[in-house]
């Protein structure tokens, strides 16, 4: 059970900054006093509990924009409609937190408190990193700002790091972070949610895998130092044995993981945190009236039982009925998407067996439904979703070193895939990956290894940057986004006023098409940056250079 004393929970920053009015009090009402604040180990504590609202909130429909998922919608994003926004949420929430964060940084410097201050100042460090990785995975290049700025302050017109300096700023607070901050198993029940040490590696794991492959496929210089980084951190938070893969729920453990019976576990490093009638989300509700739903895309990539692609292999059972194509699957396909049929809907008490609908405003127009992230009780049915938003956990940093290994050497052992992938194989009971199997069959291991990232992350907000950072986006985002096989199928004897060509469109195939490939753009190199805010750009007296492309 998850401890009730939390930080997400305890708004005490809200009561400091609120003050008491006790006479003629000329303290500023709008920001924390200095002359009543800063003095012990527990202001600073305190301080640094609101930097933890930086977390990732409710997905907020993530993956939409990539191959793997539709919103009932085109997206602008894919589309090429996007234009650029006078501001951004995300750039404006970044430096706000950013500045909280350098402003406790500097009351730091001035403290006498010294080692008693070390944790918070390594979750301050740890979450002035995790901001800029916000900033520098959309836009790139962004300012870097290590002080405390006001309207008269010169660095308010900072021109623009390069991305790789962004990357390597946020390195080294997650390397000054570390020594500061404690094991997980060293974190007190009360104050579990906390930023740990392994919190410091996961991200900066992340963020070197990420700025590694970048830069290898861009052809720019000192992509291995990156891939070394991403290795190094993997391996010490693997090696650590303060995680582990959850496994409490047996066979449906990979369900179970990211709603409630998932929260605590030894495979979560950090997560926002949620509590029943105290802090909830919407999330289950969102997805159950299908706010983001699969694609054949997503689908076609789960194995046979037999470890194949369903190119390959004899198990495949085709699409001619609702659920042939989820039988001899890689259990996660069951367990990421609802097997039309399979009870899922909680109503009135009771499970409800659950069908694709087409028509009306909950219509999944693929044909596919999201089955991850569903909570399994009535809070969930009725808007009150509790359980944690995983921001990090042990299964993507298994993935991480895997794909870092291979693209370090352009080979990975047998004995390292079974320290990654396997791990994550075996909790679903899949083959193993082999180079022997993949040499045999005609496979290609960076494939295999890009397939099993994208199955085990699916819909967790990873897709696109992956293809960003693979340089395969603007081949990939320009495909047609395609549901289930609608003709010739049970679903059309199911479904026979749906009229193809009148209600859905379909390919020569028989293949509902929710987004062809017409309405979808990638203009490289525009298309892997976004844009930066154009109000910011105006205000920068010609600092602020816009992204290429953007105008």
């Amino acid at each position: 059970m998850k401890a009730y004393k939390n930080i997400f929970i305890l708004l005490f920053a809200l009561t400091v900054l609120s003050g008491c009015d006790k006479g003629l009090d000329l303290a500023p009402k709008d920001q924390v006093s200095d002359p009543y604040f800063w003095k012990t180990s527990d202001d600073f504590q305190l301080a640094t509990n609101d930097f933890y609202f930086s977390l990732q909130e409710a997905p907020q429909y993530i993956d939409r924009n990539s191959d793997i998922a539709f919103g009932g919608s085109p997206d602008e994003v894919s589309n090429g409609s996007f234009l650029v926004p006078a501001n951004y949420n995300i750039w404006d929430d970044s430096y706000e937190f950013i500045r909280s964060i350098n402003y406790l940084l500097m009351k730091a410097e001035e403290s006498d408190l010294e080692e008693e201050i070390d944790r918070w100042v390594g979750e301050a460090l740890f979450f002035r990193a995790y901001n800029y990785w916000r900033l520098v995975k959309q836009f790139g290049g962004v300012p870097k700002i290590t002080i405390v700025l006001d309207v008269t302050s010169p660095e308010l017109y900072t021109a623009k790091s390069t991305q790789a300096e962004i990357i390597d700023f946020i390195i080294e607070d997650l390397d000054k972070a570390l020594s500061k901050l404690p094991l997980q198993s060293e974190i007190a029940s009360d104050d579990m949610g906390r930023v740990s040490r392994g919190a410091a590696l996961a991200l900066k794991s992340r963020v070197a895998l990420f700025q590694g492959t970048w830069s290898k496929y861009r052809n720019e210089g000192n992509w291995q130092s990156y891939i070394d980084k991403a290795i190094d951190a993997s391996t010490q938070l693997i090696n650590s044995g303060e995680y582990d893969l959850f496994t409490e729920k047996g066979d449906d453990s990979y369900k179970y993981l990211f709603i409630l019976e998932g929260d605590d576990s030894r495979e979560v490093i950090l997560a926002r945190r949620y509590y029943i009638q105290r802090v909830h989300h919407n999330w289950t509700r969102e997805l159950w009236f299908n706010a983001m739903i699969p694609t054949k895309n997503m689908a076609d990539l789960y194995l046979s039982t037999d470890g194949l692609p369903i190119t390959k292999s004899s198990l495949f059972q085709g699409y001619n009925t609702l659920t042939s194509e989820f039988e001899n699957r890689d259990p996660r396909m069951g367990m990421t998407f609802i097997v039309p049929g399979s009870s899922i809907f909680f109503e009135g008490g009771i499970w409800q067996p659950t069908f694709p609908g087409f028509t009306g405003t909950n219509a999944t127009q693929t044909g596919y439904m999201l089955r991850k992230f569903l909570g399994e009780n009535l809070d969930a049915a009725q808007f009150r979703s509790d359980y944690d938003l995983k921001e990090f956990r042990l299964g993507e940093v298994l993935l991480i070193l895997a794909e870092a290994l291979y693209e370090k050497n352009g080979s990975i052992s047998d004995a390292d895939l079974d320290k990654t992938i396997n791990r994550l194989r075996t909790r679903v009971n899949m083959p193993k990956l082999t180079n022997t199997f993949v040499t045999s069959n005609g496979l290609n291991m960076l494939d295999e290894i890009r397939r099993e990232r994208t199955v085990e992350l699916a819909f967790e907000g990873f897709r696109r940057d992956d293809l960003r950072r693979w340089k395969t986006a603007e081949t990939v985002l320009t495909q047609s986004l395609r549901g289930i096989k609608f003709v010739g199928t049970e679903y059309q004897s199911r479904y026979p006023d749906l009229k193809p060509g009148t209600d859905i469109t379909v390919d020569e195939a028989g293949f509902i098409v929710t987004d062809p490939a017409s309405a979808r753009k990638f203009v490289s190199p525009k298309n892997y940056l976004y844009p930066l805010p154009s109000q910011q750009v105006q205000l920068s007296n010609g600092t602020l250079v816009q992204n290429e492309g953007w105008n």
